[in-house]
């Protein structure tokens, strides 16, 4: 098989319907690659997502591999969610071209220093620094056994990461993701791209609305976290209607809601309904604990939906700071709400948002970089 413009991509799970964070960004830029005439050869580990023959469309090949859960693939000093994915299929099909390969996430990584492999082009995508995420989760966790499979799988994690040192590229997610890659990778090439969203253009629409939305994947301990603080500390002080939109919320967010009449949960939303939300809000409110990756909820915030209240570290390594208002305190984001509430989303506000998100924000602009760092060196 040709070298020309093919691609292996690994990801971590099966990458459609593209309806949370991480998959939203692996199907984008699979789409986005596959658009610029790159033939992707896509491996992905089934978890509790069924194989999709919508991926078809945008890959060559799609290979699937079962993730083997439980405790047996817990009893390693590698982290669970790599050992998890060991398949020796998966390295058989990498051999059998000599293509570059695209490591999506940590989690994918477990043949990246594969002695069979080190005359590849490998490619690792950093959507997270893991172990720091995995601590942030541990933190937020109540249940005790949880905590502390948390916990050791992030030691698990900061030692597993080393492994990035056989990647000839490193693709991080973050402004911020980059500066602390580049200090632990220093002899490694490293370069930020934002995550991909699949948004073409700029869908905000003028004009307002009356309810303010906060959306996540809910069954995830930090947006769960994030869910909750807002829904004790802010919506539940003001009057205007509030939506929480997720796939999976845990009775703990929908028992919190439910205490307030003007609070309500939408779980498990199609993707044309969570579009229609994000767009129609008049505030699409976002907060979260974990300061590391590019919140990709924040970018679909932007160029779909009108004002955008953040708190500090959902900014963090974007560069979209001038497009959000900042609130790090409920007091500060009940203010900003009520003011928002009655200001109109401008034509103005538009033009600034497509001042600044291209065409560095775009997919097709950032397929073009990759595909320019893979095949162009």
């Amino acid at each position: 098989m040709s070298m020309d413009k093919i691609l292996n991509v690994v990801s971590l799970n099966i990458p459609w319907p593209a309806n949370y964070g991480g998959v939203i960004d692996i199907y984008c830029k699979i789409k986005a690659l596959h658009d610029c005439g790159v033939r992707i050869i896509l491996h992905c580990f089934e978890y509790e997502r069924p194989r999709a023959a919508a991926l078809a469309e945008v890959c060559e090949e799609v290979h699937y591999y079962r993730r083997r859960t439980g405790l047996l693939p817990n009893i390693t000093l590698l982290p669970y969610n790599v050992y998890s994915r060991k398949d020796t299929r998966l390295i058989d099909n990498l051999l059998k071209n000599d293509c570059p390969i695209l490591f999506e996430g940590l989690h994918s990584c477990y043949y990246l220093k594969d002695e069979r492999l080190k005359n590849r082009f490998k490619i690792f995508r950093v959507c997270n620094i893991e172990h720091d995420y995995y601590h942030a989760v541990g933190r937020a966790e109540s249940n005790l056994l949880k905590k502390c499979f948390y916990h050791i799988e992030a030691m698990r994690f900061k030692r597993f990461q080393k492994q990035a040192i056989h990647a000839e590229l490193i693709l991080a997610i973050s402004t911020a993701d980059r500066d602390c890659l580049q200090r632990t990778f220093p002899h490694n090439r490293v370069e930020f791209v934002p995550g991909f969203h699949g948004n073409k253009r700029i869908t905000a629409t003028e004009g307002q609305s009356d309810y303010i939305l906060y959306h996540g994947k809910l069954s995830v301990k930090e947006n769960e976290k994030a869910a909750i603080y807002l829904i004790e500390n802010v919506f539940a002080k003001l009057s205007s209607r509030c939506i929480i939109a997720g796939m999976n919320p845990p009775s703990a967010i929908l028992n919190a809601a439910g205490r307030y009449p003007h609070i309500s949960v939408e779980g498990n939303p199609t993707v044309e309904r969570i579009d229609a939300l994000i767009r129609e809000a008049q505030i699409n409110l976002l907060v979260t604990f974990q300061r590391t990756g590019l919140k990709l909820k924040l970018l679909n915030s932007l160029f779909a939906g009108r004002h955008t209240v953040v708190n500090s570290p959902m900014l963090a390594g974007s560069g979209l700071d001038s497009l959000c208002f900042i609130a790090d305190t409920p007091d500060e984001m009940i203010r900003l709400c009520r003011e928002l509430m009655q200001k109109p989303f401008t034509p103005d506000c538009i033009r600034k948002r497509q001042a600044l998100l291209f065409p560095a924000f775009s997919d097709e602009y950032n397929a073009g970089q990759i595909v320019r760092m893979i095949y162009g060196r």
